[in-house]
């Protein structure tokens, strides 16, 4: 089968399939990583992570070791995490602070500039060997967004702000709520687990509302409890009964809101006491002062659940600002990275506060992520059954009022992202599914 007709798009008719042989395919498994991972910008780090010259952090980008590193010049950069000698790793740790890097194998040493700064018995090279060729090599692209750096394979990739586009205006509500506690600073530690599945159906499931009154019921009940309630959750959906909808953006992105009280990072929560609250009133009328009433508000009391295409997310709700970052290993094994940001001046009562409830729900531990799991590796194991081709992602297609976050435009946003760049045919025409019902009825 042809990777154009993996998806079923039919907009006029409502609906959405897309193949199960995209969620198995060796061969569209090694598509994906030619086409999608070496063309897409790729998250590697955040500014907070190496304030200081010499600090480094050590990750795996679609499957090739870097190293991100802040030199002796104040520049952040990313390098090849290889000696141009051998080939041996010369960062070897995941974290830490070096005003050089020697390789093990040869002793070949590195500045923090990535030039070949010493190399023993130089020489038995001859008179004319040259150390500038061996600098360490970095990826065609490096560029960064409020303080997130992004790599790219592909030299003639658009910039990062014009390939994030629309997203960018929602990391912006994120990122300026907490100008007024200092901005934003990574937590110490990564949280690293695998799942027998496909990445994309993480992808799906990090913004799918759905899923969630089934497969997290034991989540609900335990917030209920907490609340003092009564610990039936009741068949109601959770979009229909927090006012959240979903959005789907140019470029693959997209993701669901949720307006509710106690749903932002700075609006009072049924699950913290009297004076947390108190504080996050005061938070929030400090960006009602900076910002105006209705971006203030939209900052503190709107939680966003945000992908960017193709591999990270974000949500920004009352228990933190963490990111997630899926990495393919093969057609049903994926990794998954996941970090912590907090305001970098709030209250420690506050920190706390959401850091427990952050824990509790998307740590791998909590009381939703092996849930999840548990969902993903039964889809995939469900794949190898057979008898079915094809999987609906139709809900809310022929919608004409606002979607919900119990619908799947966001998803088809993605898969329809997924074909067009699959195909090599750069950025796709169209995300929202009203606008592809007109263009299908000219």
């Amino acid at each position: 089968m042809r990777i154009e007709e993996l998806i079923d798009d039919r907009p006029h008719d409502g609906l959405f399939r897309v193949h199960r042989s995209a969620m198995t395919s060796q061969e569209v498994f090694e598509r994906e990583r030619a086409m999608i991972f070496d063309r897409s910008w790729l998250y590697i780090g955040h500014e907070t992570e190496i304030p200081n010259a010499g600090d480094y952090r050590r990750r795996t980008v679609a499957g090739r070791p870097l190293f991100l590193l802040r030199g002796s010049d104040g520049e952040v950069r990313a390098f090849h995490n290889t000696c141009t000698h051998r080939g041996a790793q010369i960062c070897r740790h995941d974290e830490g602070n070096a005003q050089s890097f020697p390789c093990f194998y040869h002793a070949w040493t590195f500045n923090t500039l990535g030039a070949l700064a010493g190399v023993p018995e130089e020489d038995g090279y001859g008179d004319n060997f040259d150390r500038r060729p061996y600098a360490l090599k970095s990826p065609p692209r490096l560029e960064q967004y409020r303080g997130f750096y992004f790599v790219s394979f592909d030299p003639a990739i658009d910039d990062l702000t014009t390939s994030l586009g629309k997203v960018a205006e929602l990391i912006d509500l994120t990122m300026d709520s907490a100008e007024v506690l200092g901005g934003w600073t990574i937590l110490r530690g990564t949280a690293k687990y695998s799942i027998k599945a496909n990445w994309k159906l993480l992808v799906e499931n990090s913004y799918d509302g759905y899923h969630l009154p089934t497969v997290h019921q034991t989540y609900l009940e335990y917030v209920a409890w907490r609340r003092g309630k009564n610990s039936k959750v009741g068949s109601v959906f959770a979009g229909e009964r927090f006012g959240a909808y979903a959005y789907a953006l140019p470029g693959g992105h997209g993701g669901m809101l949720h307006e509710s009280a106690g749903r932002g990072i700075a609006n009072p929560s049924p699950l913290w006491d009297a004076a947390t609250n108190d504080e996050v009133e005061r938070i929030k009328a400090a960006n009602i002062a900076r910002f105006g009433e209705e971006r203030g508000r939209e900052m503190c009391e709107v939680s966003r659940h945000v992908l960017v295409f193709p591999n990270m997310a974000f949500q920004d709700s009352q228990s933190g600002f963490r990111i997630r970052q899926i990495w393919p290993v093969a057609p049903d094994l994926m990794d998954v990275l996941q970090w912590d940001f907090v305001p970098r001046n709030e209250r420690a009562d506050l920190r706390a506060s959401r850091m427990e409830n952050s824990l509790a729900f998307l740590g791998p531990g909590g009381l939703a992520t092996p849930d999840d799991l548990e969902a993903l590796e039964s889809c995939q194991l469900g794949f190898t059954a057979g008898g079915v081709e094809w999987s609906d992602i139709s809900r809310g297609m022929l919608r004409e009022t606002q979607p919900k976050a119990t619908d799947e435009l966001q998803m088809r946003a993605f898969w329809r992202q997924w074909r067009t760049s699959m195909q090599g045919l750069g950025r796709a025409a169209f995300t929202d599914d009203r606008e592809r019902r007109v263009e299908v009825k000219r």
